[in-house]
Protein backbone atom coordinates (compact mmCIF):
# COMPACT_ATOMS: atom_id res chain seq x y z
CA UNK A 1 0.00 0.00 0.00
CA UNK A 2 1.54 3.84 -0.94
CA UNK A 3 1.38 5.82 2.28
CA UNK A 4 -0.22 8.86 2.48
CA UNK A 5 2.77 11.21 1.91
CA UNK A 6 3.00 9.93 -1.88
CA UNK A 7 -0.39 10.32 -3.05
CA UNK A 8 -0.54 14.20 -2.76
CA UNK A 9 -3.33 16.75 -3.87
CA UNK A 10 -3.04 19.45 -5.90
CA UNK A 11 -4.77 21.69 -3.83
CA UNK A 12 -4.13 24.83 -5.61
CA UNK A 13 -5.97 23.88 -8.74
CA UNK A 14 -8.45 21.61 -7.19
CA UNK A 15 -10.04 24.80 -5.10
CA UNK A 16 -9.80 26.56 -8.76
CA UNK A 17 -12.06 24.04 -9.91
CA UNK A 18 -14.87 24.24 -7.45
CA UNK A 19 -14.48 28.06 -6.97
CA UNK A 20 -15.07 28.20 -10.87
CA UNK A 21 -17.57 25.75 -10.62
CA UNK A 22 -19.63 26.78 -7.48
CA UNK A 23 -19.44 30.48 -9.33
CA UNK A 24 -20.60 28.73 -12.94
CA UNK A 25 -23.55 26.64 -11.25
CA UNK A 26 -25.27 29.83 -8.83
CA UNK A 27 -25.24 31.82 -12.30
CA UNK A 28 -27.02 28.96 -13.68
CA UNK A 29 -29.75 29.54 -11.02
CA UNK A 30 -29.66 25.17 -11.50
CA UNK A 31 -29.96 24.56 -7.41
CA UNK A 32 -33.19 27.03 -7.38
CA UNK A 33 -34.87 25.50 -10.89
CA UNK A 34 -33.96 21.87 -11.27
CA UNK A 35 -33.49 20.61 -15.07
CA UNK A 36 -31.29 24.63 -15.64
CA UNK A 37 -28.24 23.48 -17.37
CA UNK A 38 -25.14 25.13 -15.36
CA UNK A 39 -22.01 26.78 -16.79
CA UNK A 40 -19.23 24.86 -17.33
CA UNK A 41 -15.87 26.15 -18.39
CA UNK A 42 -13.97 25.32 -21.07
CA UNK A 43 -10.72 25.79 -19.88
CA UNK A 44 -8.25 22.36 -19.77
CA UNK A 45 -7.00 23.65 -16.33
CA UNK A 46 -10.55 23.37 -14.64
CA UNK A 47 -11.18 20.52 -16.18
CA UNK A 48 -11.68 17.49 -13.04
CA UNK A 49 -8.91 14.83 -13.73
CA UNK A 50 -9.85 11.56 -13.50
CA UNK A 51 -8.31 7.95 -12.83
CA UNK A 52 -9.96 4.64 -13.61
CA UNK A 53 -9.45 1.58 -11.71
CA UNK A 54 -11.05 -1.49 -13.62
CA UNK A 55 -11.92 -0.63 -17.01
CA UNK A 56 -13.74 -3.78 -18.55
CA UNK A 57 -17.60 -4.47 -18.46
CA UNK A 58 -19.13 -1.68 -16.50
CA UNK A 59 -15.66 -0.11 -15.75
CA UNK A 60 -15.60 0.91 -20.00
CA UNK A 61 -19.15 2.49 -19.34
CA UNK A 62 -18.00 4.12 -16.26
CA UNK A 63 -14.87 5.83 -17.73
CA UNK A 64 -16.88 6.91 -20.69
CA UNK A 65 -19.23 8.61 -18.32
CA UNK A 66 -16.67 10.23 -16.40
CA UNK A 67 -14.89 11.61 -19.96
CA UNK A 68 -18.44 13.56 -20.15
CA UNK A 69 -17.46 15.91 -17.74
CA UNK A 70 -13.97 15.25 -16.65
CA UNK A 71 -10.74 14.39 -18.59
CA UNK A 72 -9.56 11.07 -18.44
CA UNK A 73 -5.61 10.84 -17.45
CA UNK A 74 -5.02 7.33 -16.12
CA UNK A 75 -6.22 3.64 -16.70
CA UNK A 76 -5.35 0.53 -14.41
CA UNK A 77 -7.02 -2.55 -14.83
CA UNK A 78 -5.36 -6.32 -14.41
CA UNK A 79 -5.98 -7.35 -17.97
CA UNK A 80 -3.73 -5.58 -20.42
CA UNK A 81 -6.01 -6.21 -23.26
CA UNK A 82 -8.33 -3.49 -21.49
CA UNK A 83 -5.74 -1.32 -20.79
CA UNK A 84 -4.47 -1.51 -24.44
CA UNK A 85 -7.73 -1.22 -26.12
CA UNK A 86 -9.47 1.99 -24.32
CA UNK A 87 -5.82 3.61 -23.66
CA UNK A 88 -6.05 3.68 -27.69
CA UNK A 89 -9.52 4.88 -27.76
CA UNK A 90 -9.40 7.91 -25.17
CA UNK A 91 -5.72 8.42 -25.76
CA UNK A 92 -4.80 8.05 -22.12
CA UNK A 93 -0.93 7.54 -21.99
CA UNK A 94 -0.95 6.71 -18.45
CA UNK A 95 -1.66 3.13 -18.05
CA UNK A 96 -0.98 0.73 -14.95
CA UNK A 97 -1.80 -2.70 -13.79
CA UNK A 98 -1.33 -2.37 -9.95
CA UNK A 99 -3.69 0.77 -8.21
CA UNK A 100 -0.77 1.41 -5.85
CA UNK A 101 1.77 1.97 -8.46
CA UNK A 102 -0.83 4.77 -9.90
CA UNK A 103 -1.25 6.39 -7.13
CA UNK A 104 2.50 6.71 -5.98
CA UNK A 105 3.06 8.07 -9.84
CA UNK A 106 0.21 10.16 -10.42
CA UNK A 107 -1.30 11.03 -7.35
CA UNK A 108 -0.49 14.58 -7.83
CA UNK A 109 -1.96 14.74 -10.70
CA UNK A 110 -5.62 13.24 -10.29
CA UNK A 111 -8.71 14.79 -8.55
CA UNK A 112 -11.35 11.55 -8.65
CA UNK A 113 -10.90 7.85 -8.91
CA UNK A 114 -13.49 5.50 -10.36
CA UNK A 115 -13.60 2.20 -9.25
CA UNK A 116 -14.87 -0.75 -11.18
CA UNK A 117 -13.63 -3.62 -9.93
CA UNK A 118 -14.91 -7.07 -8.17
CA UNK A 119 -16.58 -6.01 -4.75
CA UNK A 120 -13.75 -7.98 -2.77
CA UNK A 121 -11.00 -5.03 -3.71
CA UNK A 122 -13.87 -2.26 -3.87
CA UNK A 123 -12.85 -0.89 -0.16
CA UNK A 124 -9.38 -1.09 -0.43
CA UNK A 125 -8.99 1.09 -3.32
CA UNK A 126 -11.18 3.43 -2.60
CA UNK A 127 -10.15 3.97 1.01
CA UNK A 128 -6.61 4.44 -0.52
CA UNK A 129 -8.33 7.42 -2.82
CA UNK A 130 -10.28 9.10 -0.08
CA UNK A 131 -7.48 9.22 2.49
CA UNK A 132 -5.69 10.94 -0.07
CA UNK A 133 -8.59 13.20 -0.24
CA UNK A 134 -9.64 12.25 -3.53
CA UNK A 135 -13.37 12.18 -5.29
CA UNK A 136 -14.45 8.57 -5.58
CA UNK A 137 -17.00 6.84 -7.92
CA UNK A 138 -17.16 3.24 -6.75
CA UNK A 139 -19.34 0.57 -8.48
CA UNK A 140 -22.08 -1.15 -6.57
CA UNK A 141 -22.58 -3.21 -3.92
CA UNK A 142 -20.13 -0.19 -2.74
CA UNK A 143 -18.49 -2.81 -0.53
CA UNK A 144 -18.05 -6.72 -0.25
CA UNK A 145 -18.62 -6.54 3.78
CA UNK A 146 -21.06 -4.98 6.18
CA UNK A 147 -17.49 -3.29 8.30
CA UNK A 148 -15.95 -1.70 4.64
CA UNK A 149 -19.41 -0.01 3.68
CA UNK A 150 -19.32 1.53 7.56
CA UNK A 151 -15.79 2.21 7.16
CA UNK A 152 -16.43 3.99 3.41
CA UNK A 153 -18.71 6.43 4.75
CA UNK A 154 -17.07 7.26 7.77
CA UNK A 155 -13.81 7.95 5.83
CA UNK A 156 -16.02 9.65 2.50
CA UNK A 157 -16.98 12.27 5.84
CA UNK A 158 -14.13 12.57 8.02
CA UNK A 159 -12.02 13.53 4.43
CA UNK A 160 -15.12 15.48 3.18
CA UNK A 161 -14.47 14.22 -0.42
CA UNK A 162 -17.01 13.98 -3.34
CA UNK A 163 -18.41 10.42 -3.46
CA UNK A 164 -21.32 8.27 -5.12
CA UNK A 165 -21.96 4.68 -5.77
CA UNK A 166 -22.73 3.41 -9.29
CA UNK A 167 -26.12 2.31 -8.25
CA UNK A 168 -27.24 4.77 -11.27
CA UNK A 169 -31.01 4.67 -10.81
CA UNK A 170 -30.89 6.42 -7.97
CA UNK A 171 -30.99 9.30 -10.26
CA UNK A 172 -34.15 8.09 -12.08
CA UNK A 173 -36.85 10.82 -11.90
CA UNK A 174 -39.58 8.76 -11.86
CA UNK A 175 -38.33 6.23 -9.12
CA UNK A 176 -37.69 9.83 -6.89
CA UNK A 177 -41.36 10.64 -7.38
CA UNK A 178 -42.23 7.30 -6.45
CA UNK A 179 -40.13 7.37 -3.05
CA UNK A 180 -41.79 10.92 -1.98
CA UNK A 181 -45.43 9.27 -2.67
CA UNK A 182 -44.73 6.77 -0.48
CA UNK A 183 -43.28 9.26 1.84
CA UNK A 184 -46.20 11.18 2.18
CA UNK A 185 -48.61 8.60 2.71
CA UNK A 186 -49.48 7.65 -0.44
CA UNK A 187 -49.83 3.81 0.47
CA UNK A 188 -50.87 5.48 3.78
CA UNK A 189 -48.33 2.93 6.74
CA UNK A 190 -46.04 0.75 5.01
CA UNK A 191 -46.10 -2.62 6.85
CA UNK A 192 -44.51 -4.66 3.78
CA UNK A 193 -41.99 -4.62 1.18
CA UNK A 194 -40.66 -7.31 -1.48
CA UNK A 195 -38.35 -7.79 -4.25
CA UNK A 196 -37.14 -10.16 -6.33
CA UNK A 197 -34.60 -10.91 -8.91
CA UNK A 198 -33.80 -12.78 -11.77
CA UNK A 199 -30.52 -13.23 -10.88
CA UNK A 200 -27.46 -15.18 -10.27
CA UNK A 201 -27.40 -15.35 -13.86
CA UNK A 202 -24.03 -16.62 -13.17
CA UNK A 203 -22.89 -20.08 -12.32
CA UNK A 204 -23.90 -20.33 -8.27
CA UNK A 205 -23.87 -23.41 -5.75
CA UNK A 206 -20.80 -25.20 -7.04
CA UNK A 207 -17.58 -26.45 -6.96
CA UNK A 208 -14.58 -24.38 -7.72
CA UNK A 209 -13.35 -24.63 -11.23
CA UNK A 210 -9.63 -27.12 -12.03
CA UNK A 211 -7.20 -25.04 -11.69
CA UNK A 212 -4.98 -23.22 -14.80
CA UNK A 213 -2.51 -21.29 -15.78
CA UNK A 214 -3.87 -17.96 -16.14
CA UNK A 215 -4.17 -16.12 -19.27
CA UNK A 216 -0.74 -14.19 -20.58
CA UNK A 217 -3.02 -10.75 -20.65
CA UNK A 218 -3.96 -11.24 -16.91
CA UNK A 219 -2.10 -10.54 -13.65
CA UNK A 220 -3.76 -13.11 -11.21
CA UNK A 221 -1.78 -12.27 -7.87
CA UNK A 222 -3.21 -7.85 -8.36
CA UNK A 223 -6.47 -9.22 -9.08
CA UNK A 224 -6.87 -11.62 -6.06
CA UNK A 225 -5.58 -8.90 -3.74
CA UNK A 226 -6.67 -8.79 -0.86
CA UNK A 227 -8.23 -12.15 -0.52
CA UNK A 228 -7.30 -15.46 -0.13
CA UNK A 229 -4.88 -16.60 -2.64
CA UNK A 230 -6.56 -19.75 -5.11
CA UNK A 231 -5.36 -20.89 -8.11
CA UNK A 232 -6.67 -19.34 -11.15
CA UNK A 233 -9.43 -21.06 -13.00
CA UNK A 234 -11.89 -20.69 -16.05
CA UNK A 235 -14.69 -18.10 -15.25
CA UNK A 236 -13.21 -16.07 -12.58
CA UNK A 237 -12.53 -12.74 -14.60
CA UNK A 238 -13.79 -11.09 -15.85
CA UNK A 239 -17.63 -11.96 -14.64
CA UNK A 240 -18.41 -15.47 -12.76
CA UNK A 241 -16.73 -13.80 -9.27
CA UNK A 242 -19.63 -12.58 -8.07
CA UNK A 243 -20.21 -15.91 -7.04
CA UNK A 244 -17.67 -16.71 -4.81
CA UNK A 245 -17.70 -15.78 -1.51
CA UNK A 246 -14.04 -14.60 -1.81
CA UNK A 247 -14.87 -12.16 -4.17
CA UNK A 248 -18.58 -11.47 -4.33
CA UNK A 249 -21.91 -10.70 -2.93
CA UNK A 250 -24.03 -13.13 -5.05
CA UNK A 251 -27.34 -12.56 -6.19
CA UNK A 252 -28.25 -10.31 -3.20
CA UNK A 253 -25.44 -7.80 -3.10
CA UNK A 254 -25.38 -7.42 -6.74
CA UNK A 255 -28.62 -6.26 -7.60
CA UNK A 256 -30.73 -5.10 -4.23
CA UNK A 257 -28.50 -2.19 -3.83
CA UNK A 258 -30.96 -1.54 -7.31
CA UNK A 259 -34.20 -3.14 -6.63
CA UNK A 260 -34.07 -2.11 -3.00
CA UNK A 261 -33.37 1.71 -4.16
CA UNK A 262 -36.92 2.87 -4.03
CA UNK A 263 -38.03 1.36 -0.97
CA UNK A 264 -34.59 2.62 0.57
CA UNK A 265 -35.03 6.36 -0.44
CA UNK A 266 -38.99 6.26 0.77
CA UNK A 267 -38.74 4.59 3.79
CA UNK A 268 -35.44 5.11 5.38
CA UNK A 269 -34.26 1.73 5.35
CA UNK A 270 -31.67 0.90 7.68
CA UNK A 271 -30.84 -0.92 10.75
CA UNK A 272 -32.83 -4.17 10.89
CA UNK A 273 -33.00 -5.80 13.82
CA UNK A 274 -32.89 -9.14 12.57
CA UNK A 275 -32.64 -11.32 9.82
CA UNK A 276 -33.64 -14.62 8.58
CA UNK A 277 -32.81 -16.58 5.11
CA UNK A 278 -33.95 -20.17 3.68
CA UNK A 279 -31.64 -20.93 0.82
CA UNK A 280 -30.59 -23.94 -1.40
CA UNK A 281 -27.70 -24.39 0.54
CA UNK A 282 -24.26 -23.60 -0.12
CA UNK A 283 -20.88 -24.94 0.59
CA UNK A 284 -18.82 -21.80 2.18
CA UNK A 285 -17.08 -20.97 -1.44
CA UNK A 286 -19.92 -20.47 -3.26
CA UNK A 287 -23.46 -18.37 -2.55
CA UNK A 288 -27.11 -20.65 -2.58
CA UNK A 289 -28.90 -21.23 -6.06
CA UNK A 290 -31.68 -19.61 -4.38
CA UNK A 291 -32.55 -17.58 -1.46
CA UNK A 292 -35.72 -16.44 0.82
CA UNK A 293 -34.63 -13.52 2.91
CA UNK A 294 -36.61 -11.34 5.57
CA UNK A 295 -35.64 -8.25 7.48
CA UNK A 296 -37.08 -6.75 10.21
CA UNK A 297 -36.85 -3.12 10.45
CA UNK A 298 -37.89 -1.31 13.78
CA UNK A 299 -39.74 1.84 13.85
CA UNK A 300 -37.25 4.60 13.12
CA UNK A 301 -37.92 8.43 13.11
CA UNK A 302 -41.84 7.96 13.25
CA UNK A 303 -41.48 5.53 10.38
CA UNK A 304 -43.29 2.43 11.33
CA UNK A 305 -41.81 -0.97 11.83
CA UNK A 306 -41.96 -2.94 8.56
CA UNK A 307 -40.63 -6.25 7.22
CA UNK A 308 -38.83 -6.44 3.88
CA UNK A 309 -38.68 -10.14 1.94
CA UNK A 310 -36.30 -10.62 -0.58
CA UNK A 311 -36.23 -13.71 -3.34
CA UNK A 312 -33.67 -14.55 -5.64
CA UNK A 313 -32.90 -17.97 -8.24
CA UNK A 314 -35.96 -17.90 -9.47
CA UNK A 315 -38.05 -17.18 -6.16
CA UNK A 316 -40.81 -14.85 -6.04
CA UNK A 317 -43.48 -13.50 -4.04
CA UNK A 318 -47.05 -15.36 -3.87
CA UNK A 319 -48.67 -14.87 -6.84
CA UNK A 320 -51.79 -13.46 -4.65
CA UNK A 321 -49.26 -10.28 -4.04
CA UNK A 322 -50.57 -9.10 -7.85
CA UNK A 323 -53.50 -9.91 -8.34
CA UNK A 324 -54.60 -6.39 -7.47
CA UNK A 325 -52.69 -5.33 -10.12
CA UNK A 326 -52.80 -4.96 -14.08
CA UNK A 327 -52.21 -7.48 -16.26
CA UNK A 328 -49.04 -5.59 -17.79
CA UNK A 329 -47.24 -3.30 -16.56
CA UNK A 330 -45.60 -0.89 -19.74
CA UNK A 331 -46.51 -4.03 -21.71
CA UNK A 332 -44.08 -6.16 -19.44
CA UNK A 333 -46.12 -9.45 -17.35
CA UNK A 334 -46.82 -9.60 -14.35
CA UNK A 335 -44.83 -10.29 -12.10
CA UNK A 336 -41.66 -8.96 -14.23
CA UNK A 337 -38.65 -10.62 -14.00
CA UNK A 338 -36.83 -8.04 -11.57
CA UNK A 339 -39.24 -5.86 -9.20
CA UNK A 340 -40.66 -4.05 -5.99
CA UNK A 341 -44.31 -4.25 -4.60
CA UNK A 342 -44.04 -2.12 -1.60
CA UNK A 343 -47.50 -2.54 0.71
CA UNK A 344 -49.20 -0.34 2.60
CA UNK A 345 -52.72 -0.14 4.92
CA UNK A 346 -54.15 2.05 2.42
CA UNK A 347 -52.73 1.31 -1.57
CA UNK A 348 -50.05 -1.11 -2.97
CA UNK A 349 -47.32 0.20 -5.02
CA UNK A 350 -45.84 -2.26 -7.91
CA UNK A 351 -42.49 -1.04 -9.33
CA UNK A 352 -41.26 -3.28 -12.01
CA UNK A 353 -37.95 -4.38 -13.18
CA UNK A 354 -34.53 -4.36 -11.87
CA UNK A 355 -34.58 -0.12 -11.41
CA UNK A 356 -38.02 0.67 -11.34
CA UNK A 357 -37.69 1.50 -15.10
CA UNK A 358 -40.62 -0.79 -16.04
CA UNK A 359 -43.33 1.17 -14.83
CA UNK A 360 -44.55 2.36 -11.42
CA UNK A 361 -48.13 1.95 -10.36
CA UNK A 362 -50.88 2.33 -7.43
CA UNK A 363 -52.96 0.11 -6.58
CA UNK A 364 -55.85 1.53 -4.46
CA UNK A 365 -55.36 5.09 -4.47
CA UNK A 366 -54.74 7.91 -6.93
CA UNK A 367 -51.19 9.46 -6.69
CA UNK A 368 -50.43 12.41 -5.01
CA UNK A 369 -48.76 15.11 -6.45
CA UNK A 370 -45.37 15.58 -4.77
CA UNK A 371 -42.47 17.50 -4.81
CA UNK A 372 -39.61 15.69 -4.96
CA UNK A 373 -35.76 16.18 -5.82
CA UNK A 374 -35.27 16.39 -9.29
CA UNK A 375 -31.58 15.22 -10.86
CA UNK A 376 -29.64 16.11 -14.00
CA UNK A 377 -28.39 12.44 -14.55
CA UNK A 378 -26.21 10.65 -11.95
CA UNK A 379 -22.70 10.98 -13.22
CA UNK A 380 -23.48 14.25 -13.60
CA UNK A 381 -24.19 14.49 -9.89
CA UNK A 382 -21.04 13.26 -8.60
CA UNK A 383 -19.34 15.59 -10.83
CA UNK A 384 -21.29 18.79 -9.13
CA UNK A 385 -20.58 17.53 -5.97
CA UNK A 386 -16.89 17.68 -6.73
CA UNK A 387 -17.01 21.51 -7.88
CA UNK A 388 -19.27 22.39 -4.85
CA UNK A 389 -18.93 20.12 -1.60
CA UNK A 390 -22.20 21.68 -0.05
CA UNK A 391 -24.01 19.51 -3.23
CA UNK A 392 -23.51 16.06 -2.58
CA UNK A 393 -24.94 13.68 -4.83
CA UNK A 394 -27.54 11.57 -3.53
CA UNK A 395 -26.06 8.14 -3.82
CA UNK A 396 -22.83 9.91 -1.54
CA UNK A 397 -21.14 7.06 0.67
CA UNK A 398 -22.15 8.83 4.15
CA UNK A 399 -25.65 9.17 3.79
CA UNK A 400 -26.75 6.94 1.31
CA UNK A 401 -25.23 4.00 -0.54
CA UNK A 402 -23.11 3.32 2.57
CA UNK A 403 -26.26 2.52 5.34
CA UNK A 404 -27.93 1.14 1.92
CA UNK A 405 -24.86 -1.37 1.46
CA UNK A 406 -25.20 -1.90 5.29
CA UNK A 407 -28.68 -3.38 5.22
CA UNK A 408 -28.32 -5.37 2.29
CA UNK A 409 -25.66 -7.11 2.83
CA UNK A 410 -26.64 -8.01 6.41
CA UNK A 411 -28.77 -10.82 3.98
CA UNK A 412 -25.74 -12.25 3.99
CA UNK A 413 -24.98 -13.29 6.99
CA UNK A 414 -28.36 -15.39 7.25
CA UNK A 415 -27.58 -16.53 3.82
CA UNK A 416 -23.94 -18.18 5.17
CA UNK A 417 -25.94 -19.02 8.71
CA UNK A 418 -29.02 -20.47 7.11
CA UNK A 419 -31.05 -18.73 9.77
CA UNK A 420 -31.61 -16.28 11.66
CA UNK A 421 -29.42 -13.29 12.60
CA UNK A 422 -30.00 -10.94 15.79
CA UNK A 423 -28.59 -7.96 14.29
CA UNK A 424 -27.05 -5.51 16.61
CA UNK A 425 -26.49 -2.21 13.92
CA UNK A 426 -25.14 0.47 15.88
CA UNK A 427 -22.28 -2.15 16.96
CA UNK A 428 -22.28 -4.29 13.85
CA UNK A 429 -22.49 -7.52 16.23
CA UNK A 430 -24.61 -10.37 15.27
CA UNK A 431 -26.03 -10.73 18.92
CA UNK A 432 -26.72 -14.62 18.44
CA UNK A 433 -23.95 -15.88 16.73
CA UNK A 434 -20.32 -14.43 17.01
CA UNK A 435 -18.74 -16.68 14.80
CA UNK A 436 -20.69 -14.37 12.09
CA UNK A 437 -18.15 -11.49 12.89
CA UNK A 438 -15.84 -13.42 9.69
CA UNK A 439 -18.21 -12.49 7.53
CA UNK A 440 -18.57 -8.65 9.23
CA UNK A 441 -15.46 -8.12 9.12
CA UNK A 442 -13.12 -9.53 6.34
CA UNK A 443 -9.55 -10.02 6.98
CA UNK A 444 -7.12 -9.15 4.75
CA UNK A 445 -4.57 -11.61 2.96
CA UNK A 446 -1.64 -10.80 1.03
CA UNK A 447 -0.05 -7.57 2.39
CA UNK A 448 -3.42 -5.38 2.32
CA UNK A 449 -5.01 -3.57 4.58
CA UNK A 450 -8.17 -1.04 4.80
CA UNK A 451 -6.15 2.21 6.04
Amino acid sequence: MSDKGSFTNNSNRREFIKTSAVAGVAASGYFATAGVQATESTSPNEKVQVACIGIGGKGKSDCTDASRYGEIVALCDIDSNYLGGLAQQMKVDNTFVDYRELFDKMGDKIDAVTVSTPDHTHAVISVAAMKAGKAVYCQKPLTRTIYEARRMGEIAKEMGVATQMGNQFTAFNPMRKAAHQIKAGNLGTVNEVHLWTNRPVWPQGEARPPAKPAPSNVDWVQWIGPAPLRDYGEGYHPFKWRGWWDFGTGALGDMACHTANLPFMALNMRDPVSVEAETAGHNGDSYPVWSRIKFEFPELDGRAAFTMFWYDGGQKPDPSLFADFPETVENNAVPTGSGCVIVGDKAKMYAAGDYAQQGIVIQGADEMDVDYPKSRGHNREWFDAIKDSSKPAMSNFPNYSGPLTETILLGNLAVWKGGKVEWDAKTMTPLNDPSLMKIVKPDYQNGYELM
